[in-house]
């Protein structure tokens, strides 16, 4: 089983797109149940249909709101189908040994300076390294540590063993690959 990005739960966007077509729906509703009673059309319903009449698709003030309105349509799908939560990595679930599933399957995610952070801190405990900065992607971690004693090249072998042993230890489903940069801290 493929363990799946977290997704956004977006709940005030549904919500306001809920109570936007909920509106427009019932007032919609309500006038055509008042024709229905032989009663006039609602001020705005009669106003559209004769603008209606007046424009046509040819005309600037009608492309112009159908293409607003087309690109809300595109971010609004664009929202429902991307995962949302770009900032959580997802991690391995335990091993269960062949053991039956007890319950629903467990899920954890770490966010990425959380793990960054706890990357940064095992890099600054290698024996040269006088600081370190660590940005955590998807697919790539970056660090670049400052030596300031110690041959460059034995520190850069000591931190790619340890950020290996790290990015093993977060236990994430898709380990990113990390890039060292180190150098020698400038006086």
């Amino acid at each position: 089983m493929t363990a799946h990005r977290f997704r956004s739960a977006r709940r005030i966007p549904a919500a306001l797109v809920a109570l936007l077509v909920l509106g427009a729906a019932g007032l919609l509703l309500y006038d055509l149940a008042a024709v229905r009673a032989d009663r006039p059309a609602m001020a705005w319903r009669r106003e559209l249909a004769h603008r209606l009449e007046v424009h046509t698709p040819a005309d600037l003030g009608v492309q112009v709101a159908g293409g607003v309105l087309a690109l809300a349509g595109a971010v609004l799908l664009l929202l429902a189908f991307t995962p949302g939560i770009r900032r959580i990595l997802m991690m391995r679930g335990p091993d269960r040994d062949g053991e039956p599933e007890a319950g629903p399957p467990l899920r954890a995610g770490i966010g990425r300076k959380d793990a960054a952070q706890v990357l940064r801190d095992r890099a600054m405990e290698v024996p040269g390294v006088r600081s370190a900065r660590v940005r955590m992607g998807r697919s790539r971690v970056r660090v670049r540590a400052t030596s300031h004693f110690r041959e460059l090249d034995e520190v850069r072998a000591d931190l790619d063993r340890v950020i290996a042993v790290g990015i093993e230890e977060l236990g994430l489903v898709h380990p990113p690959r990390p890039r060292l940069r180190v150098r020698r801290r400038a006086d």
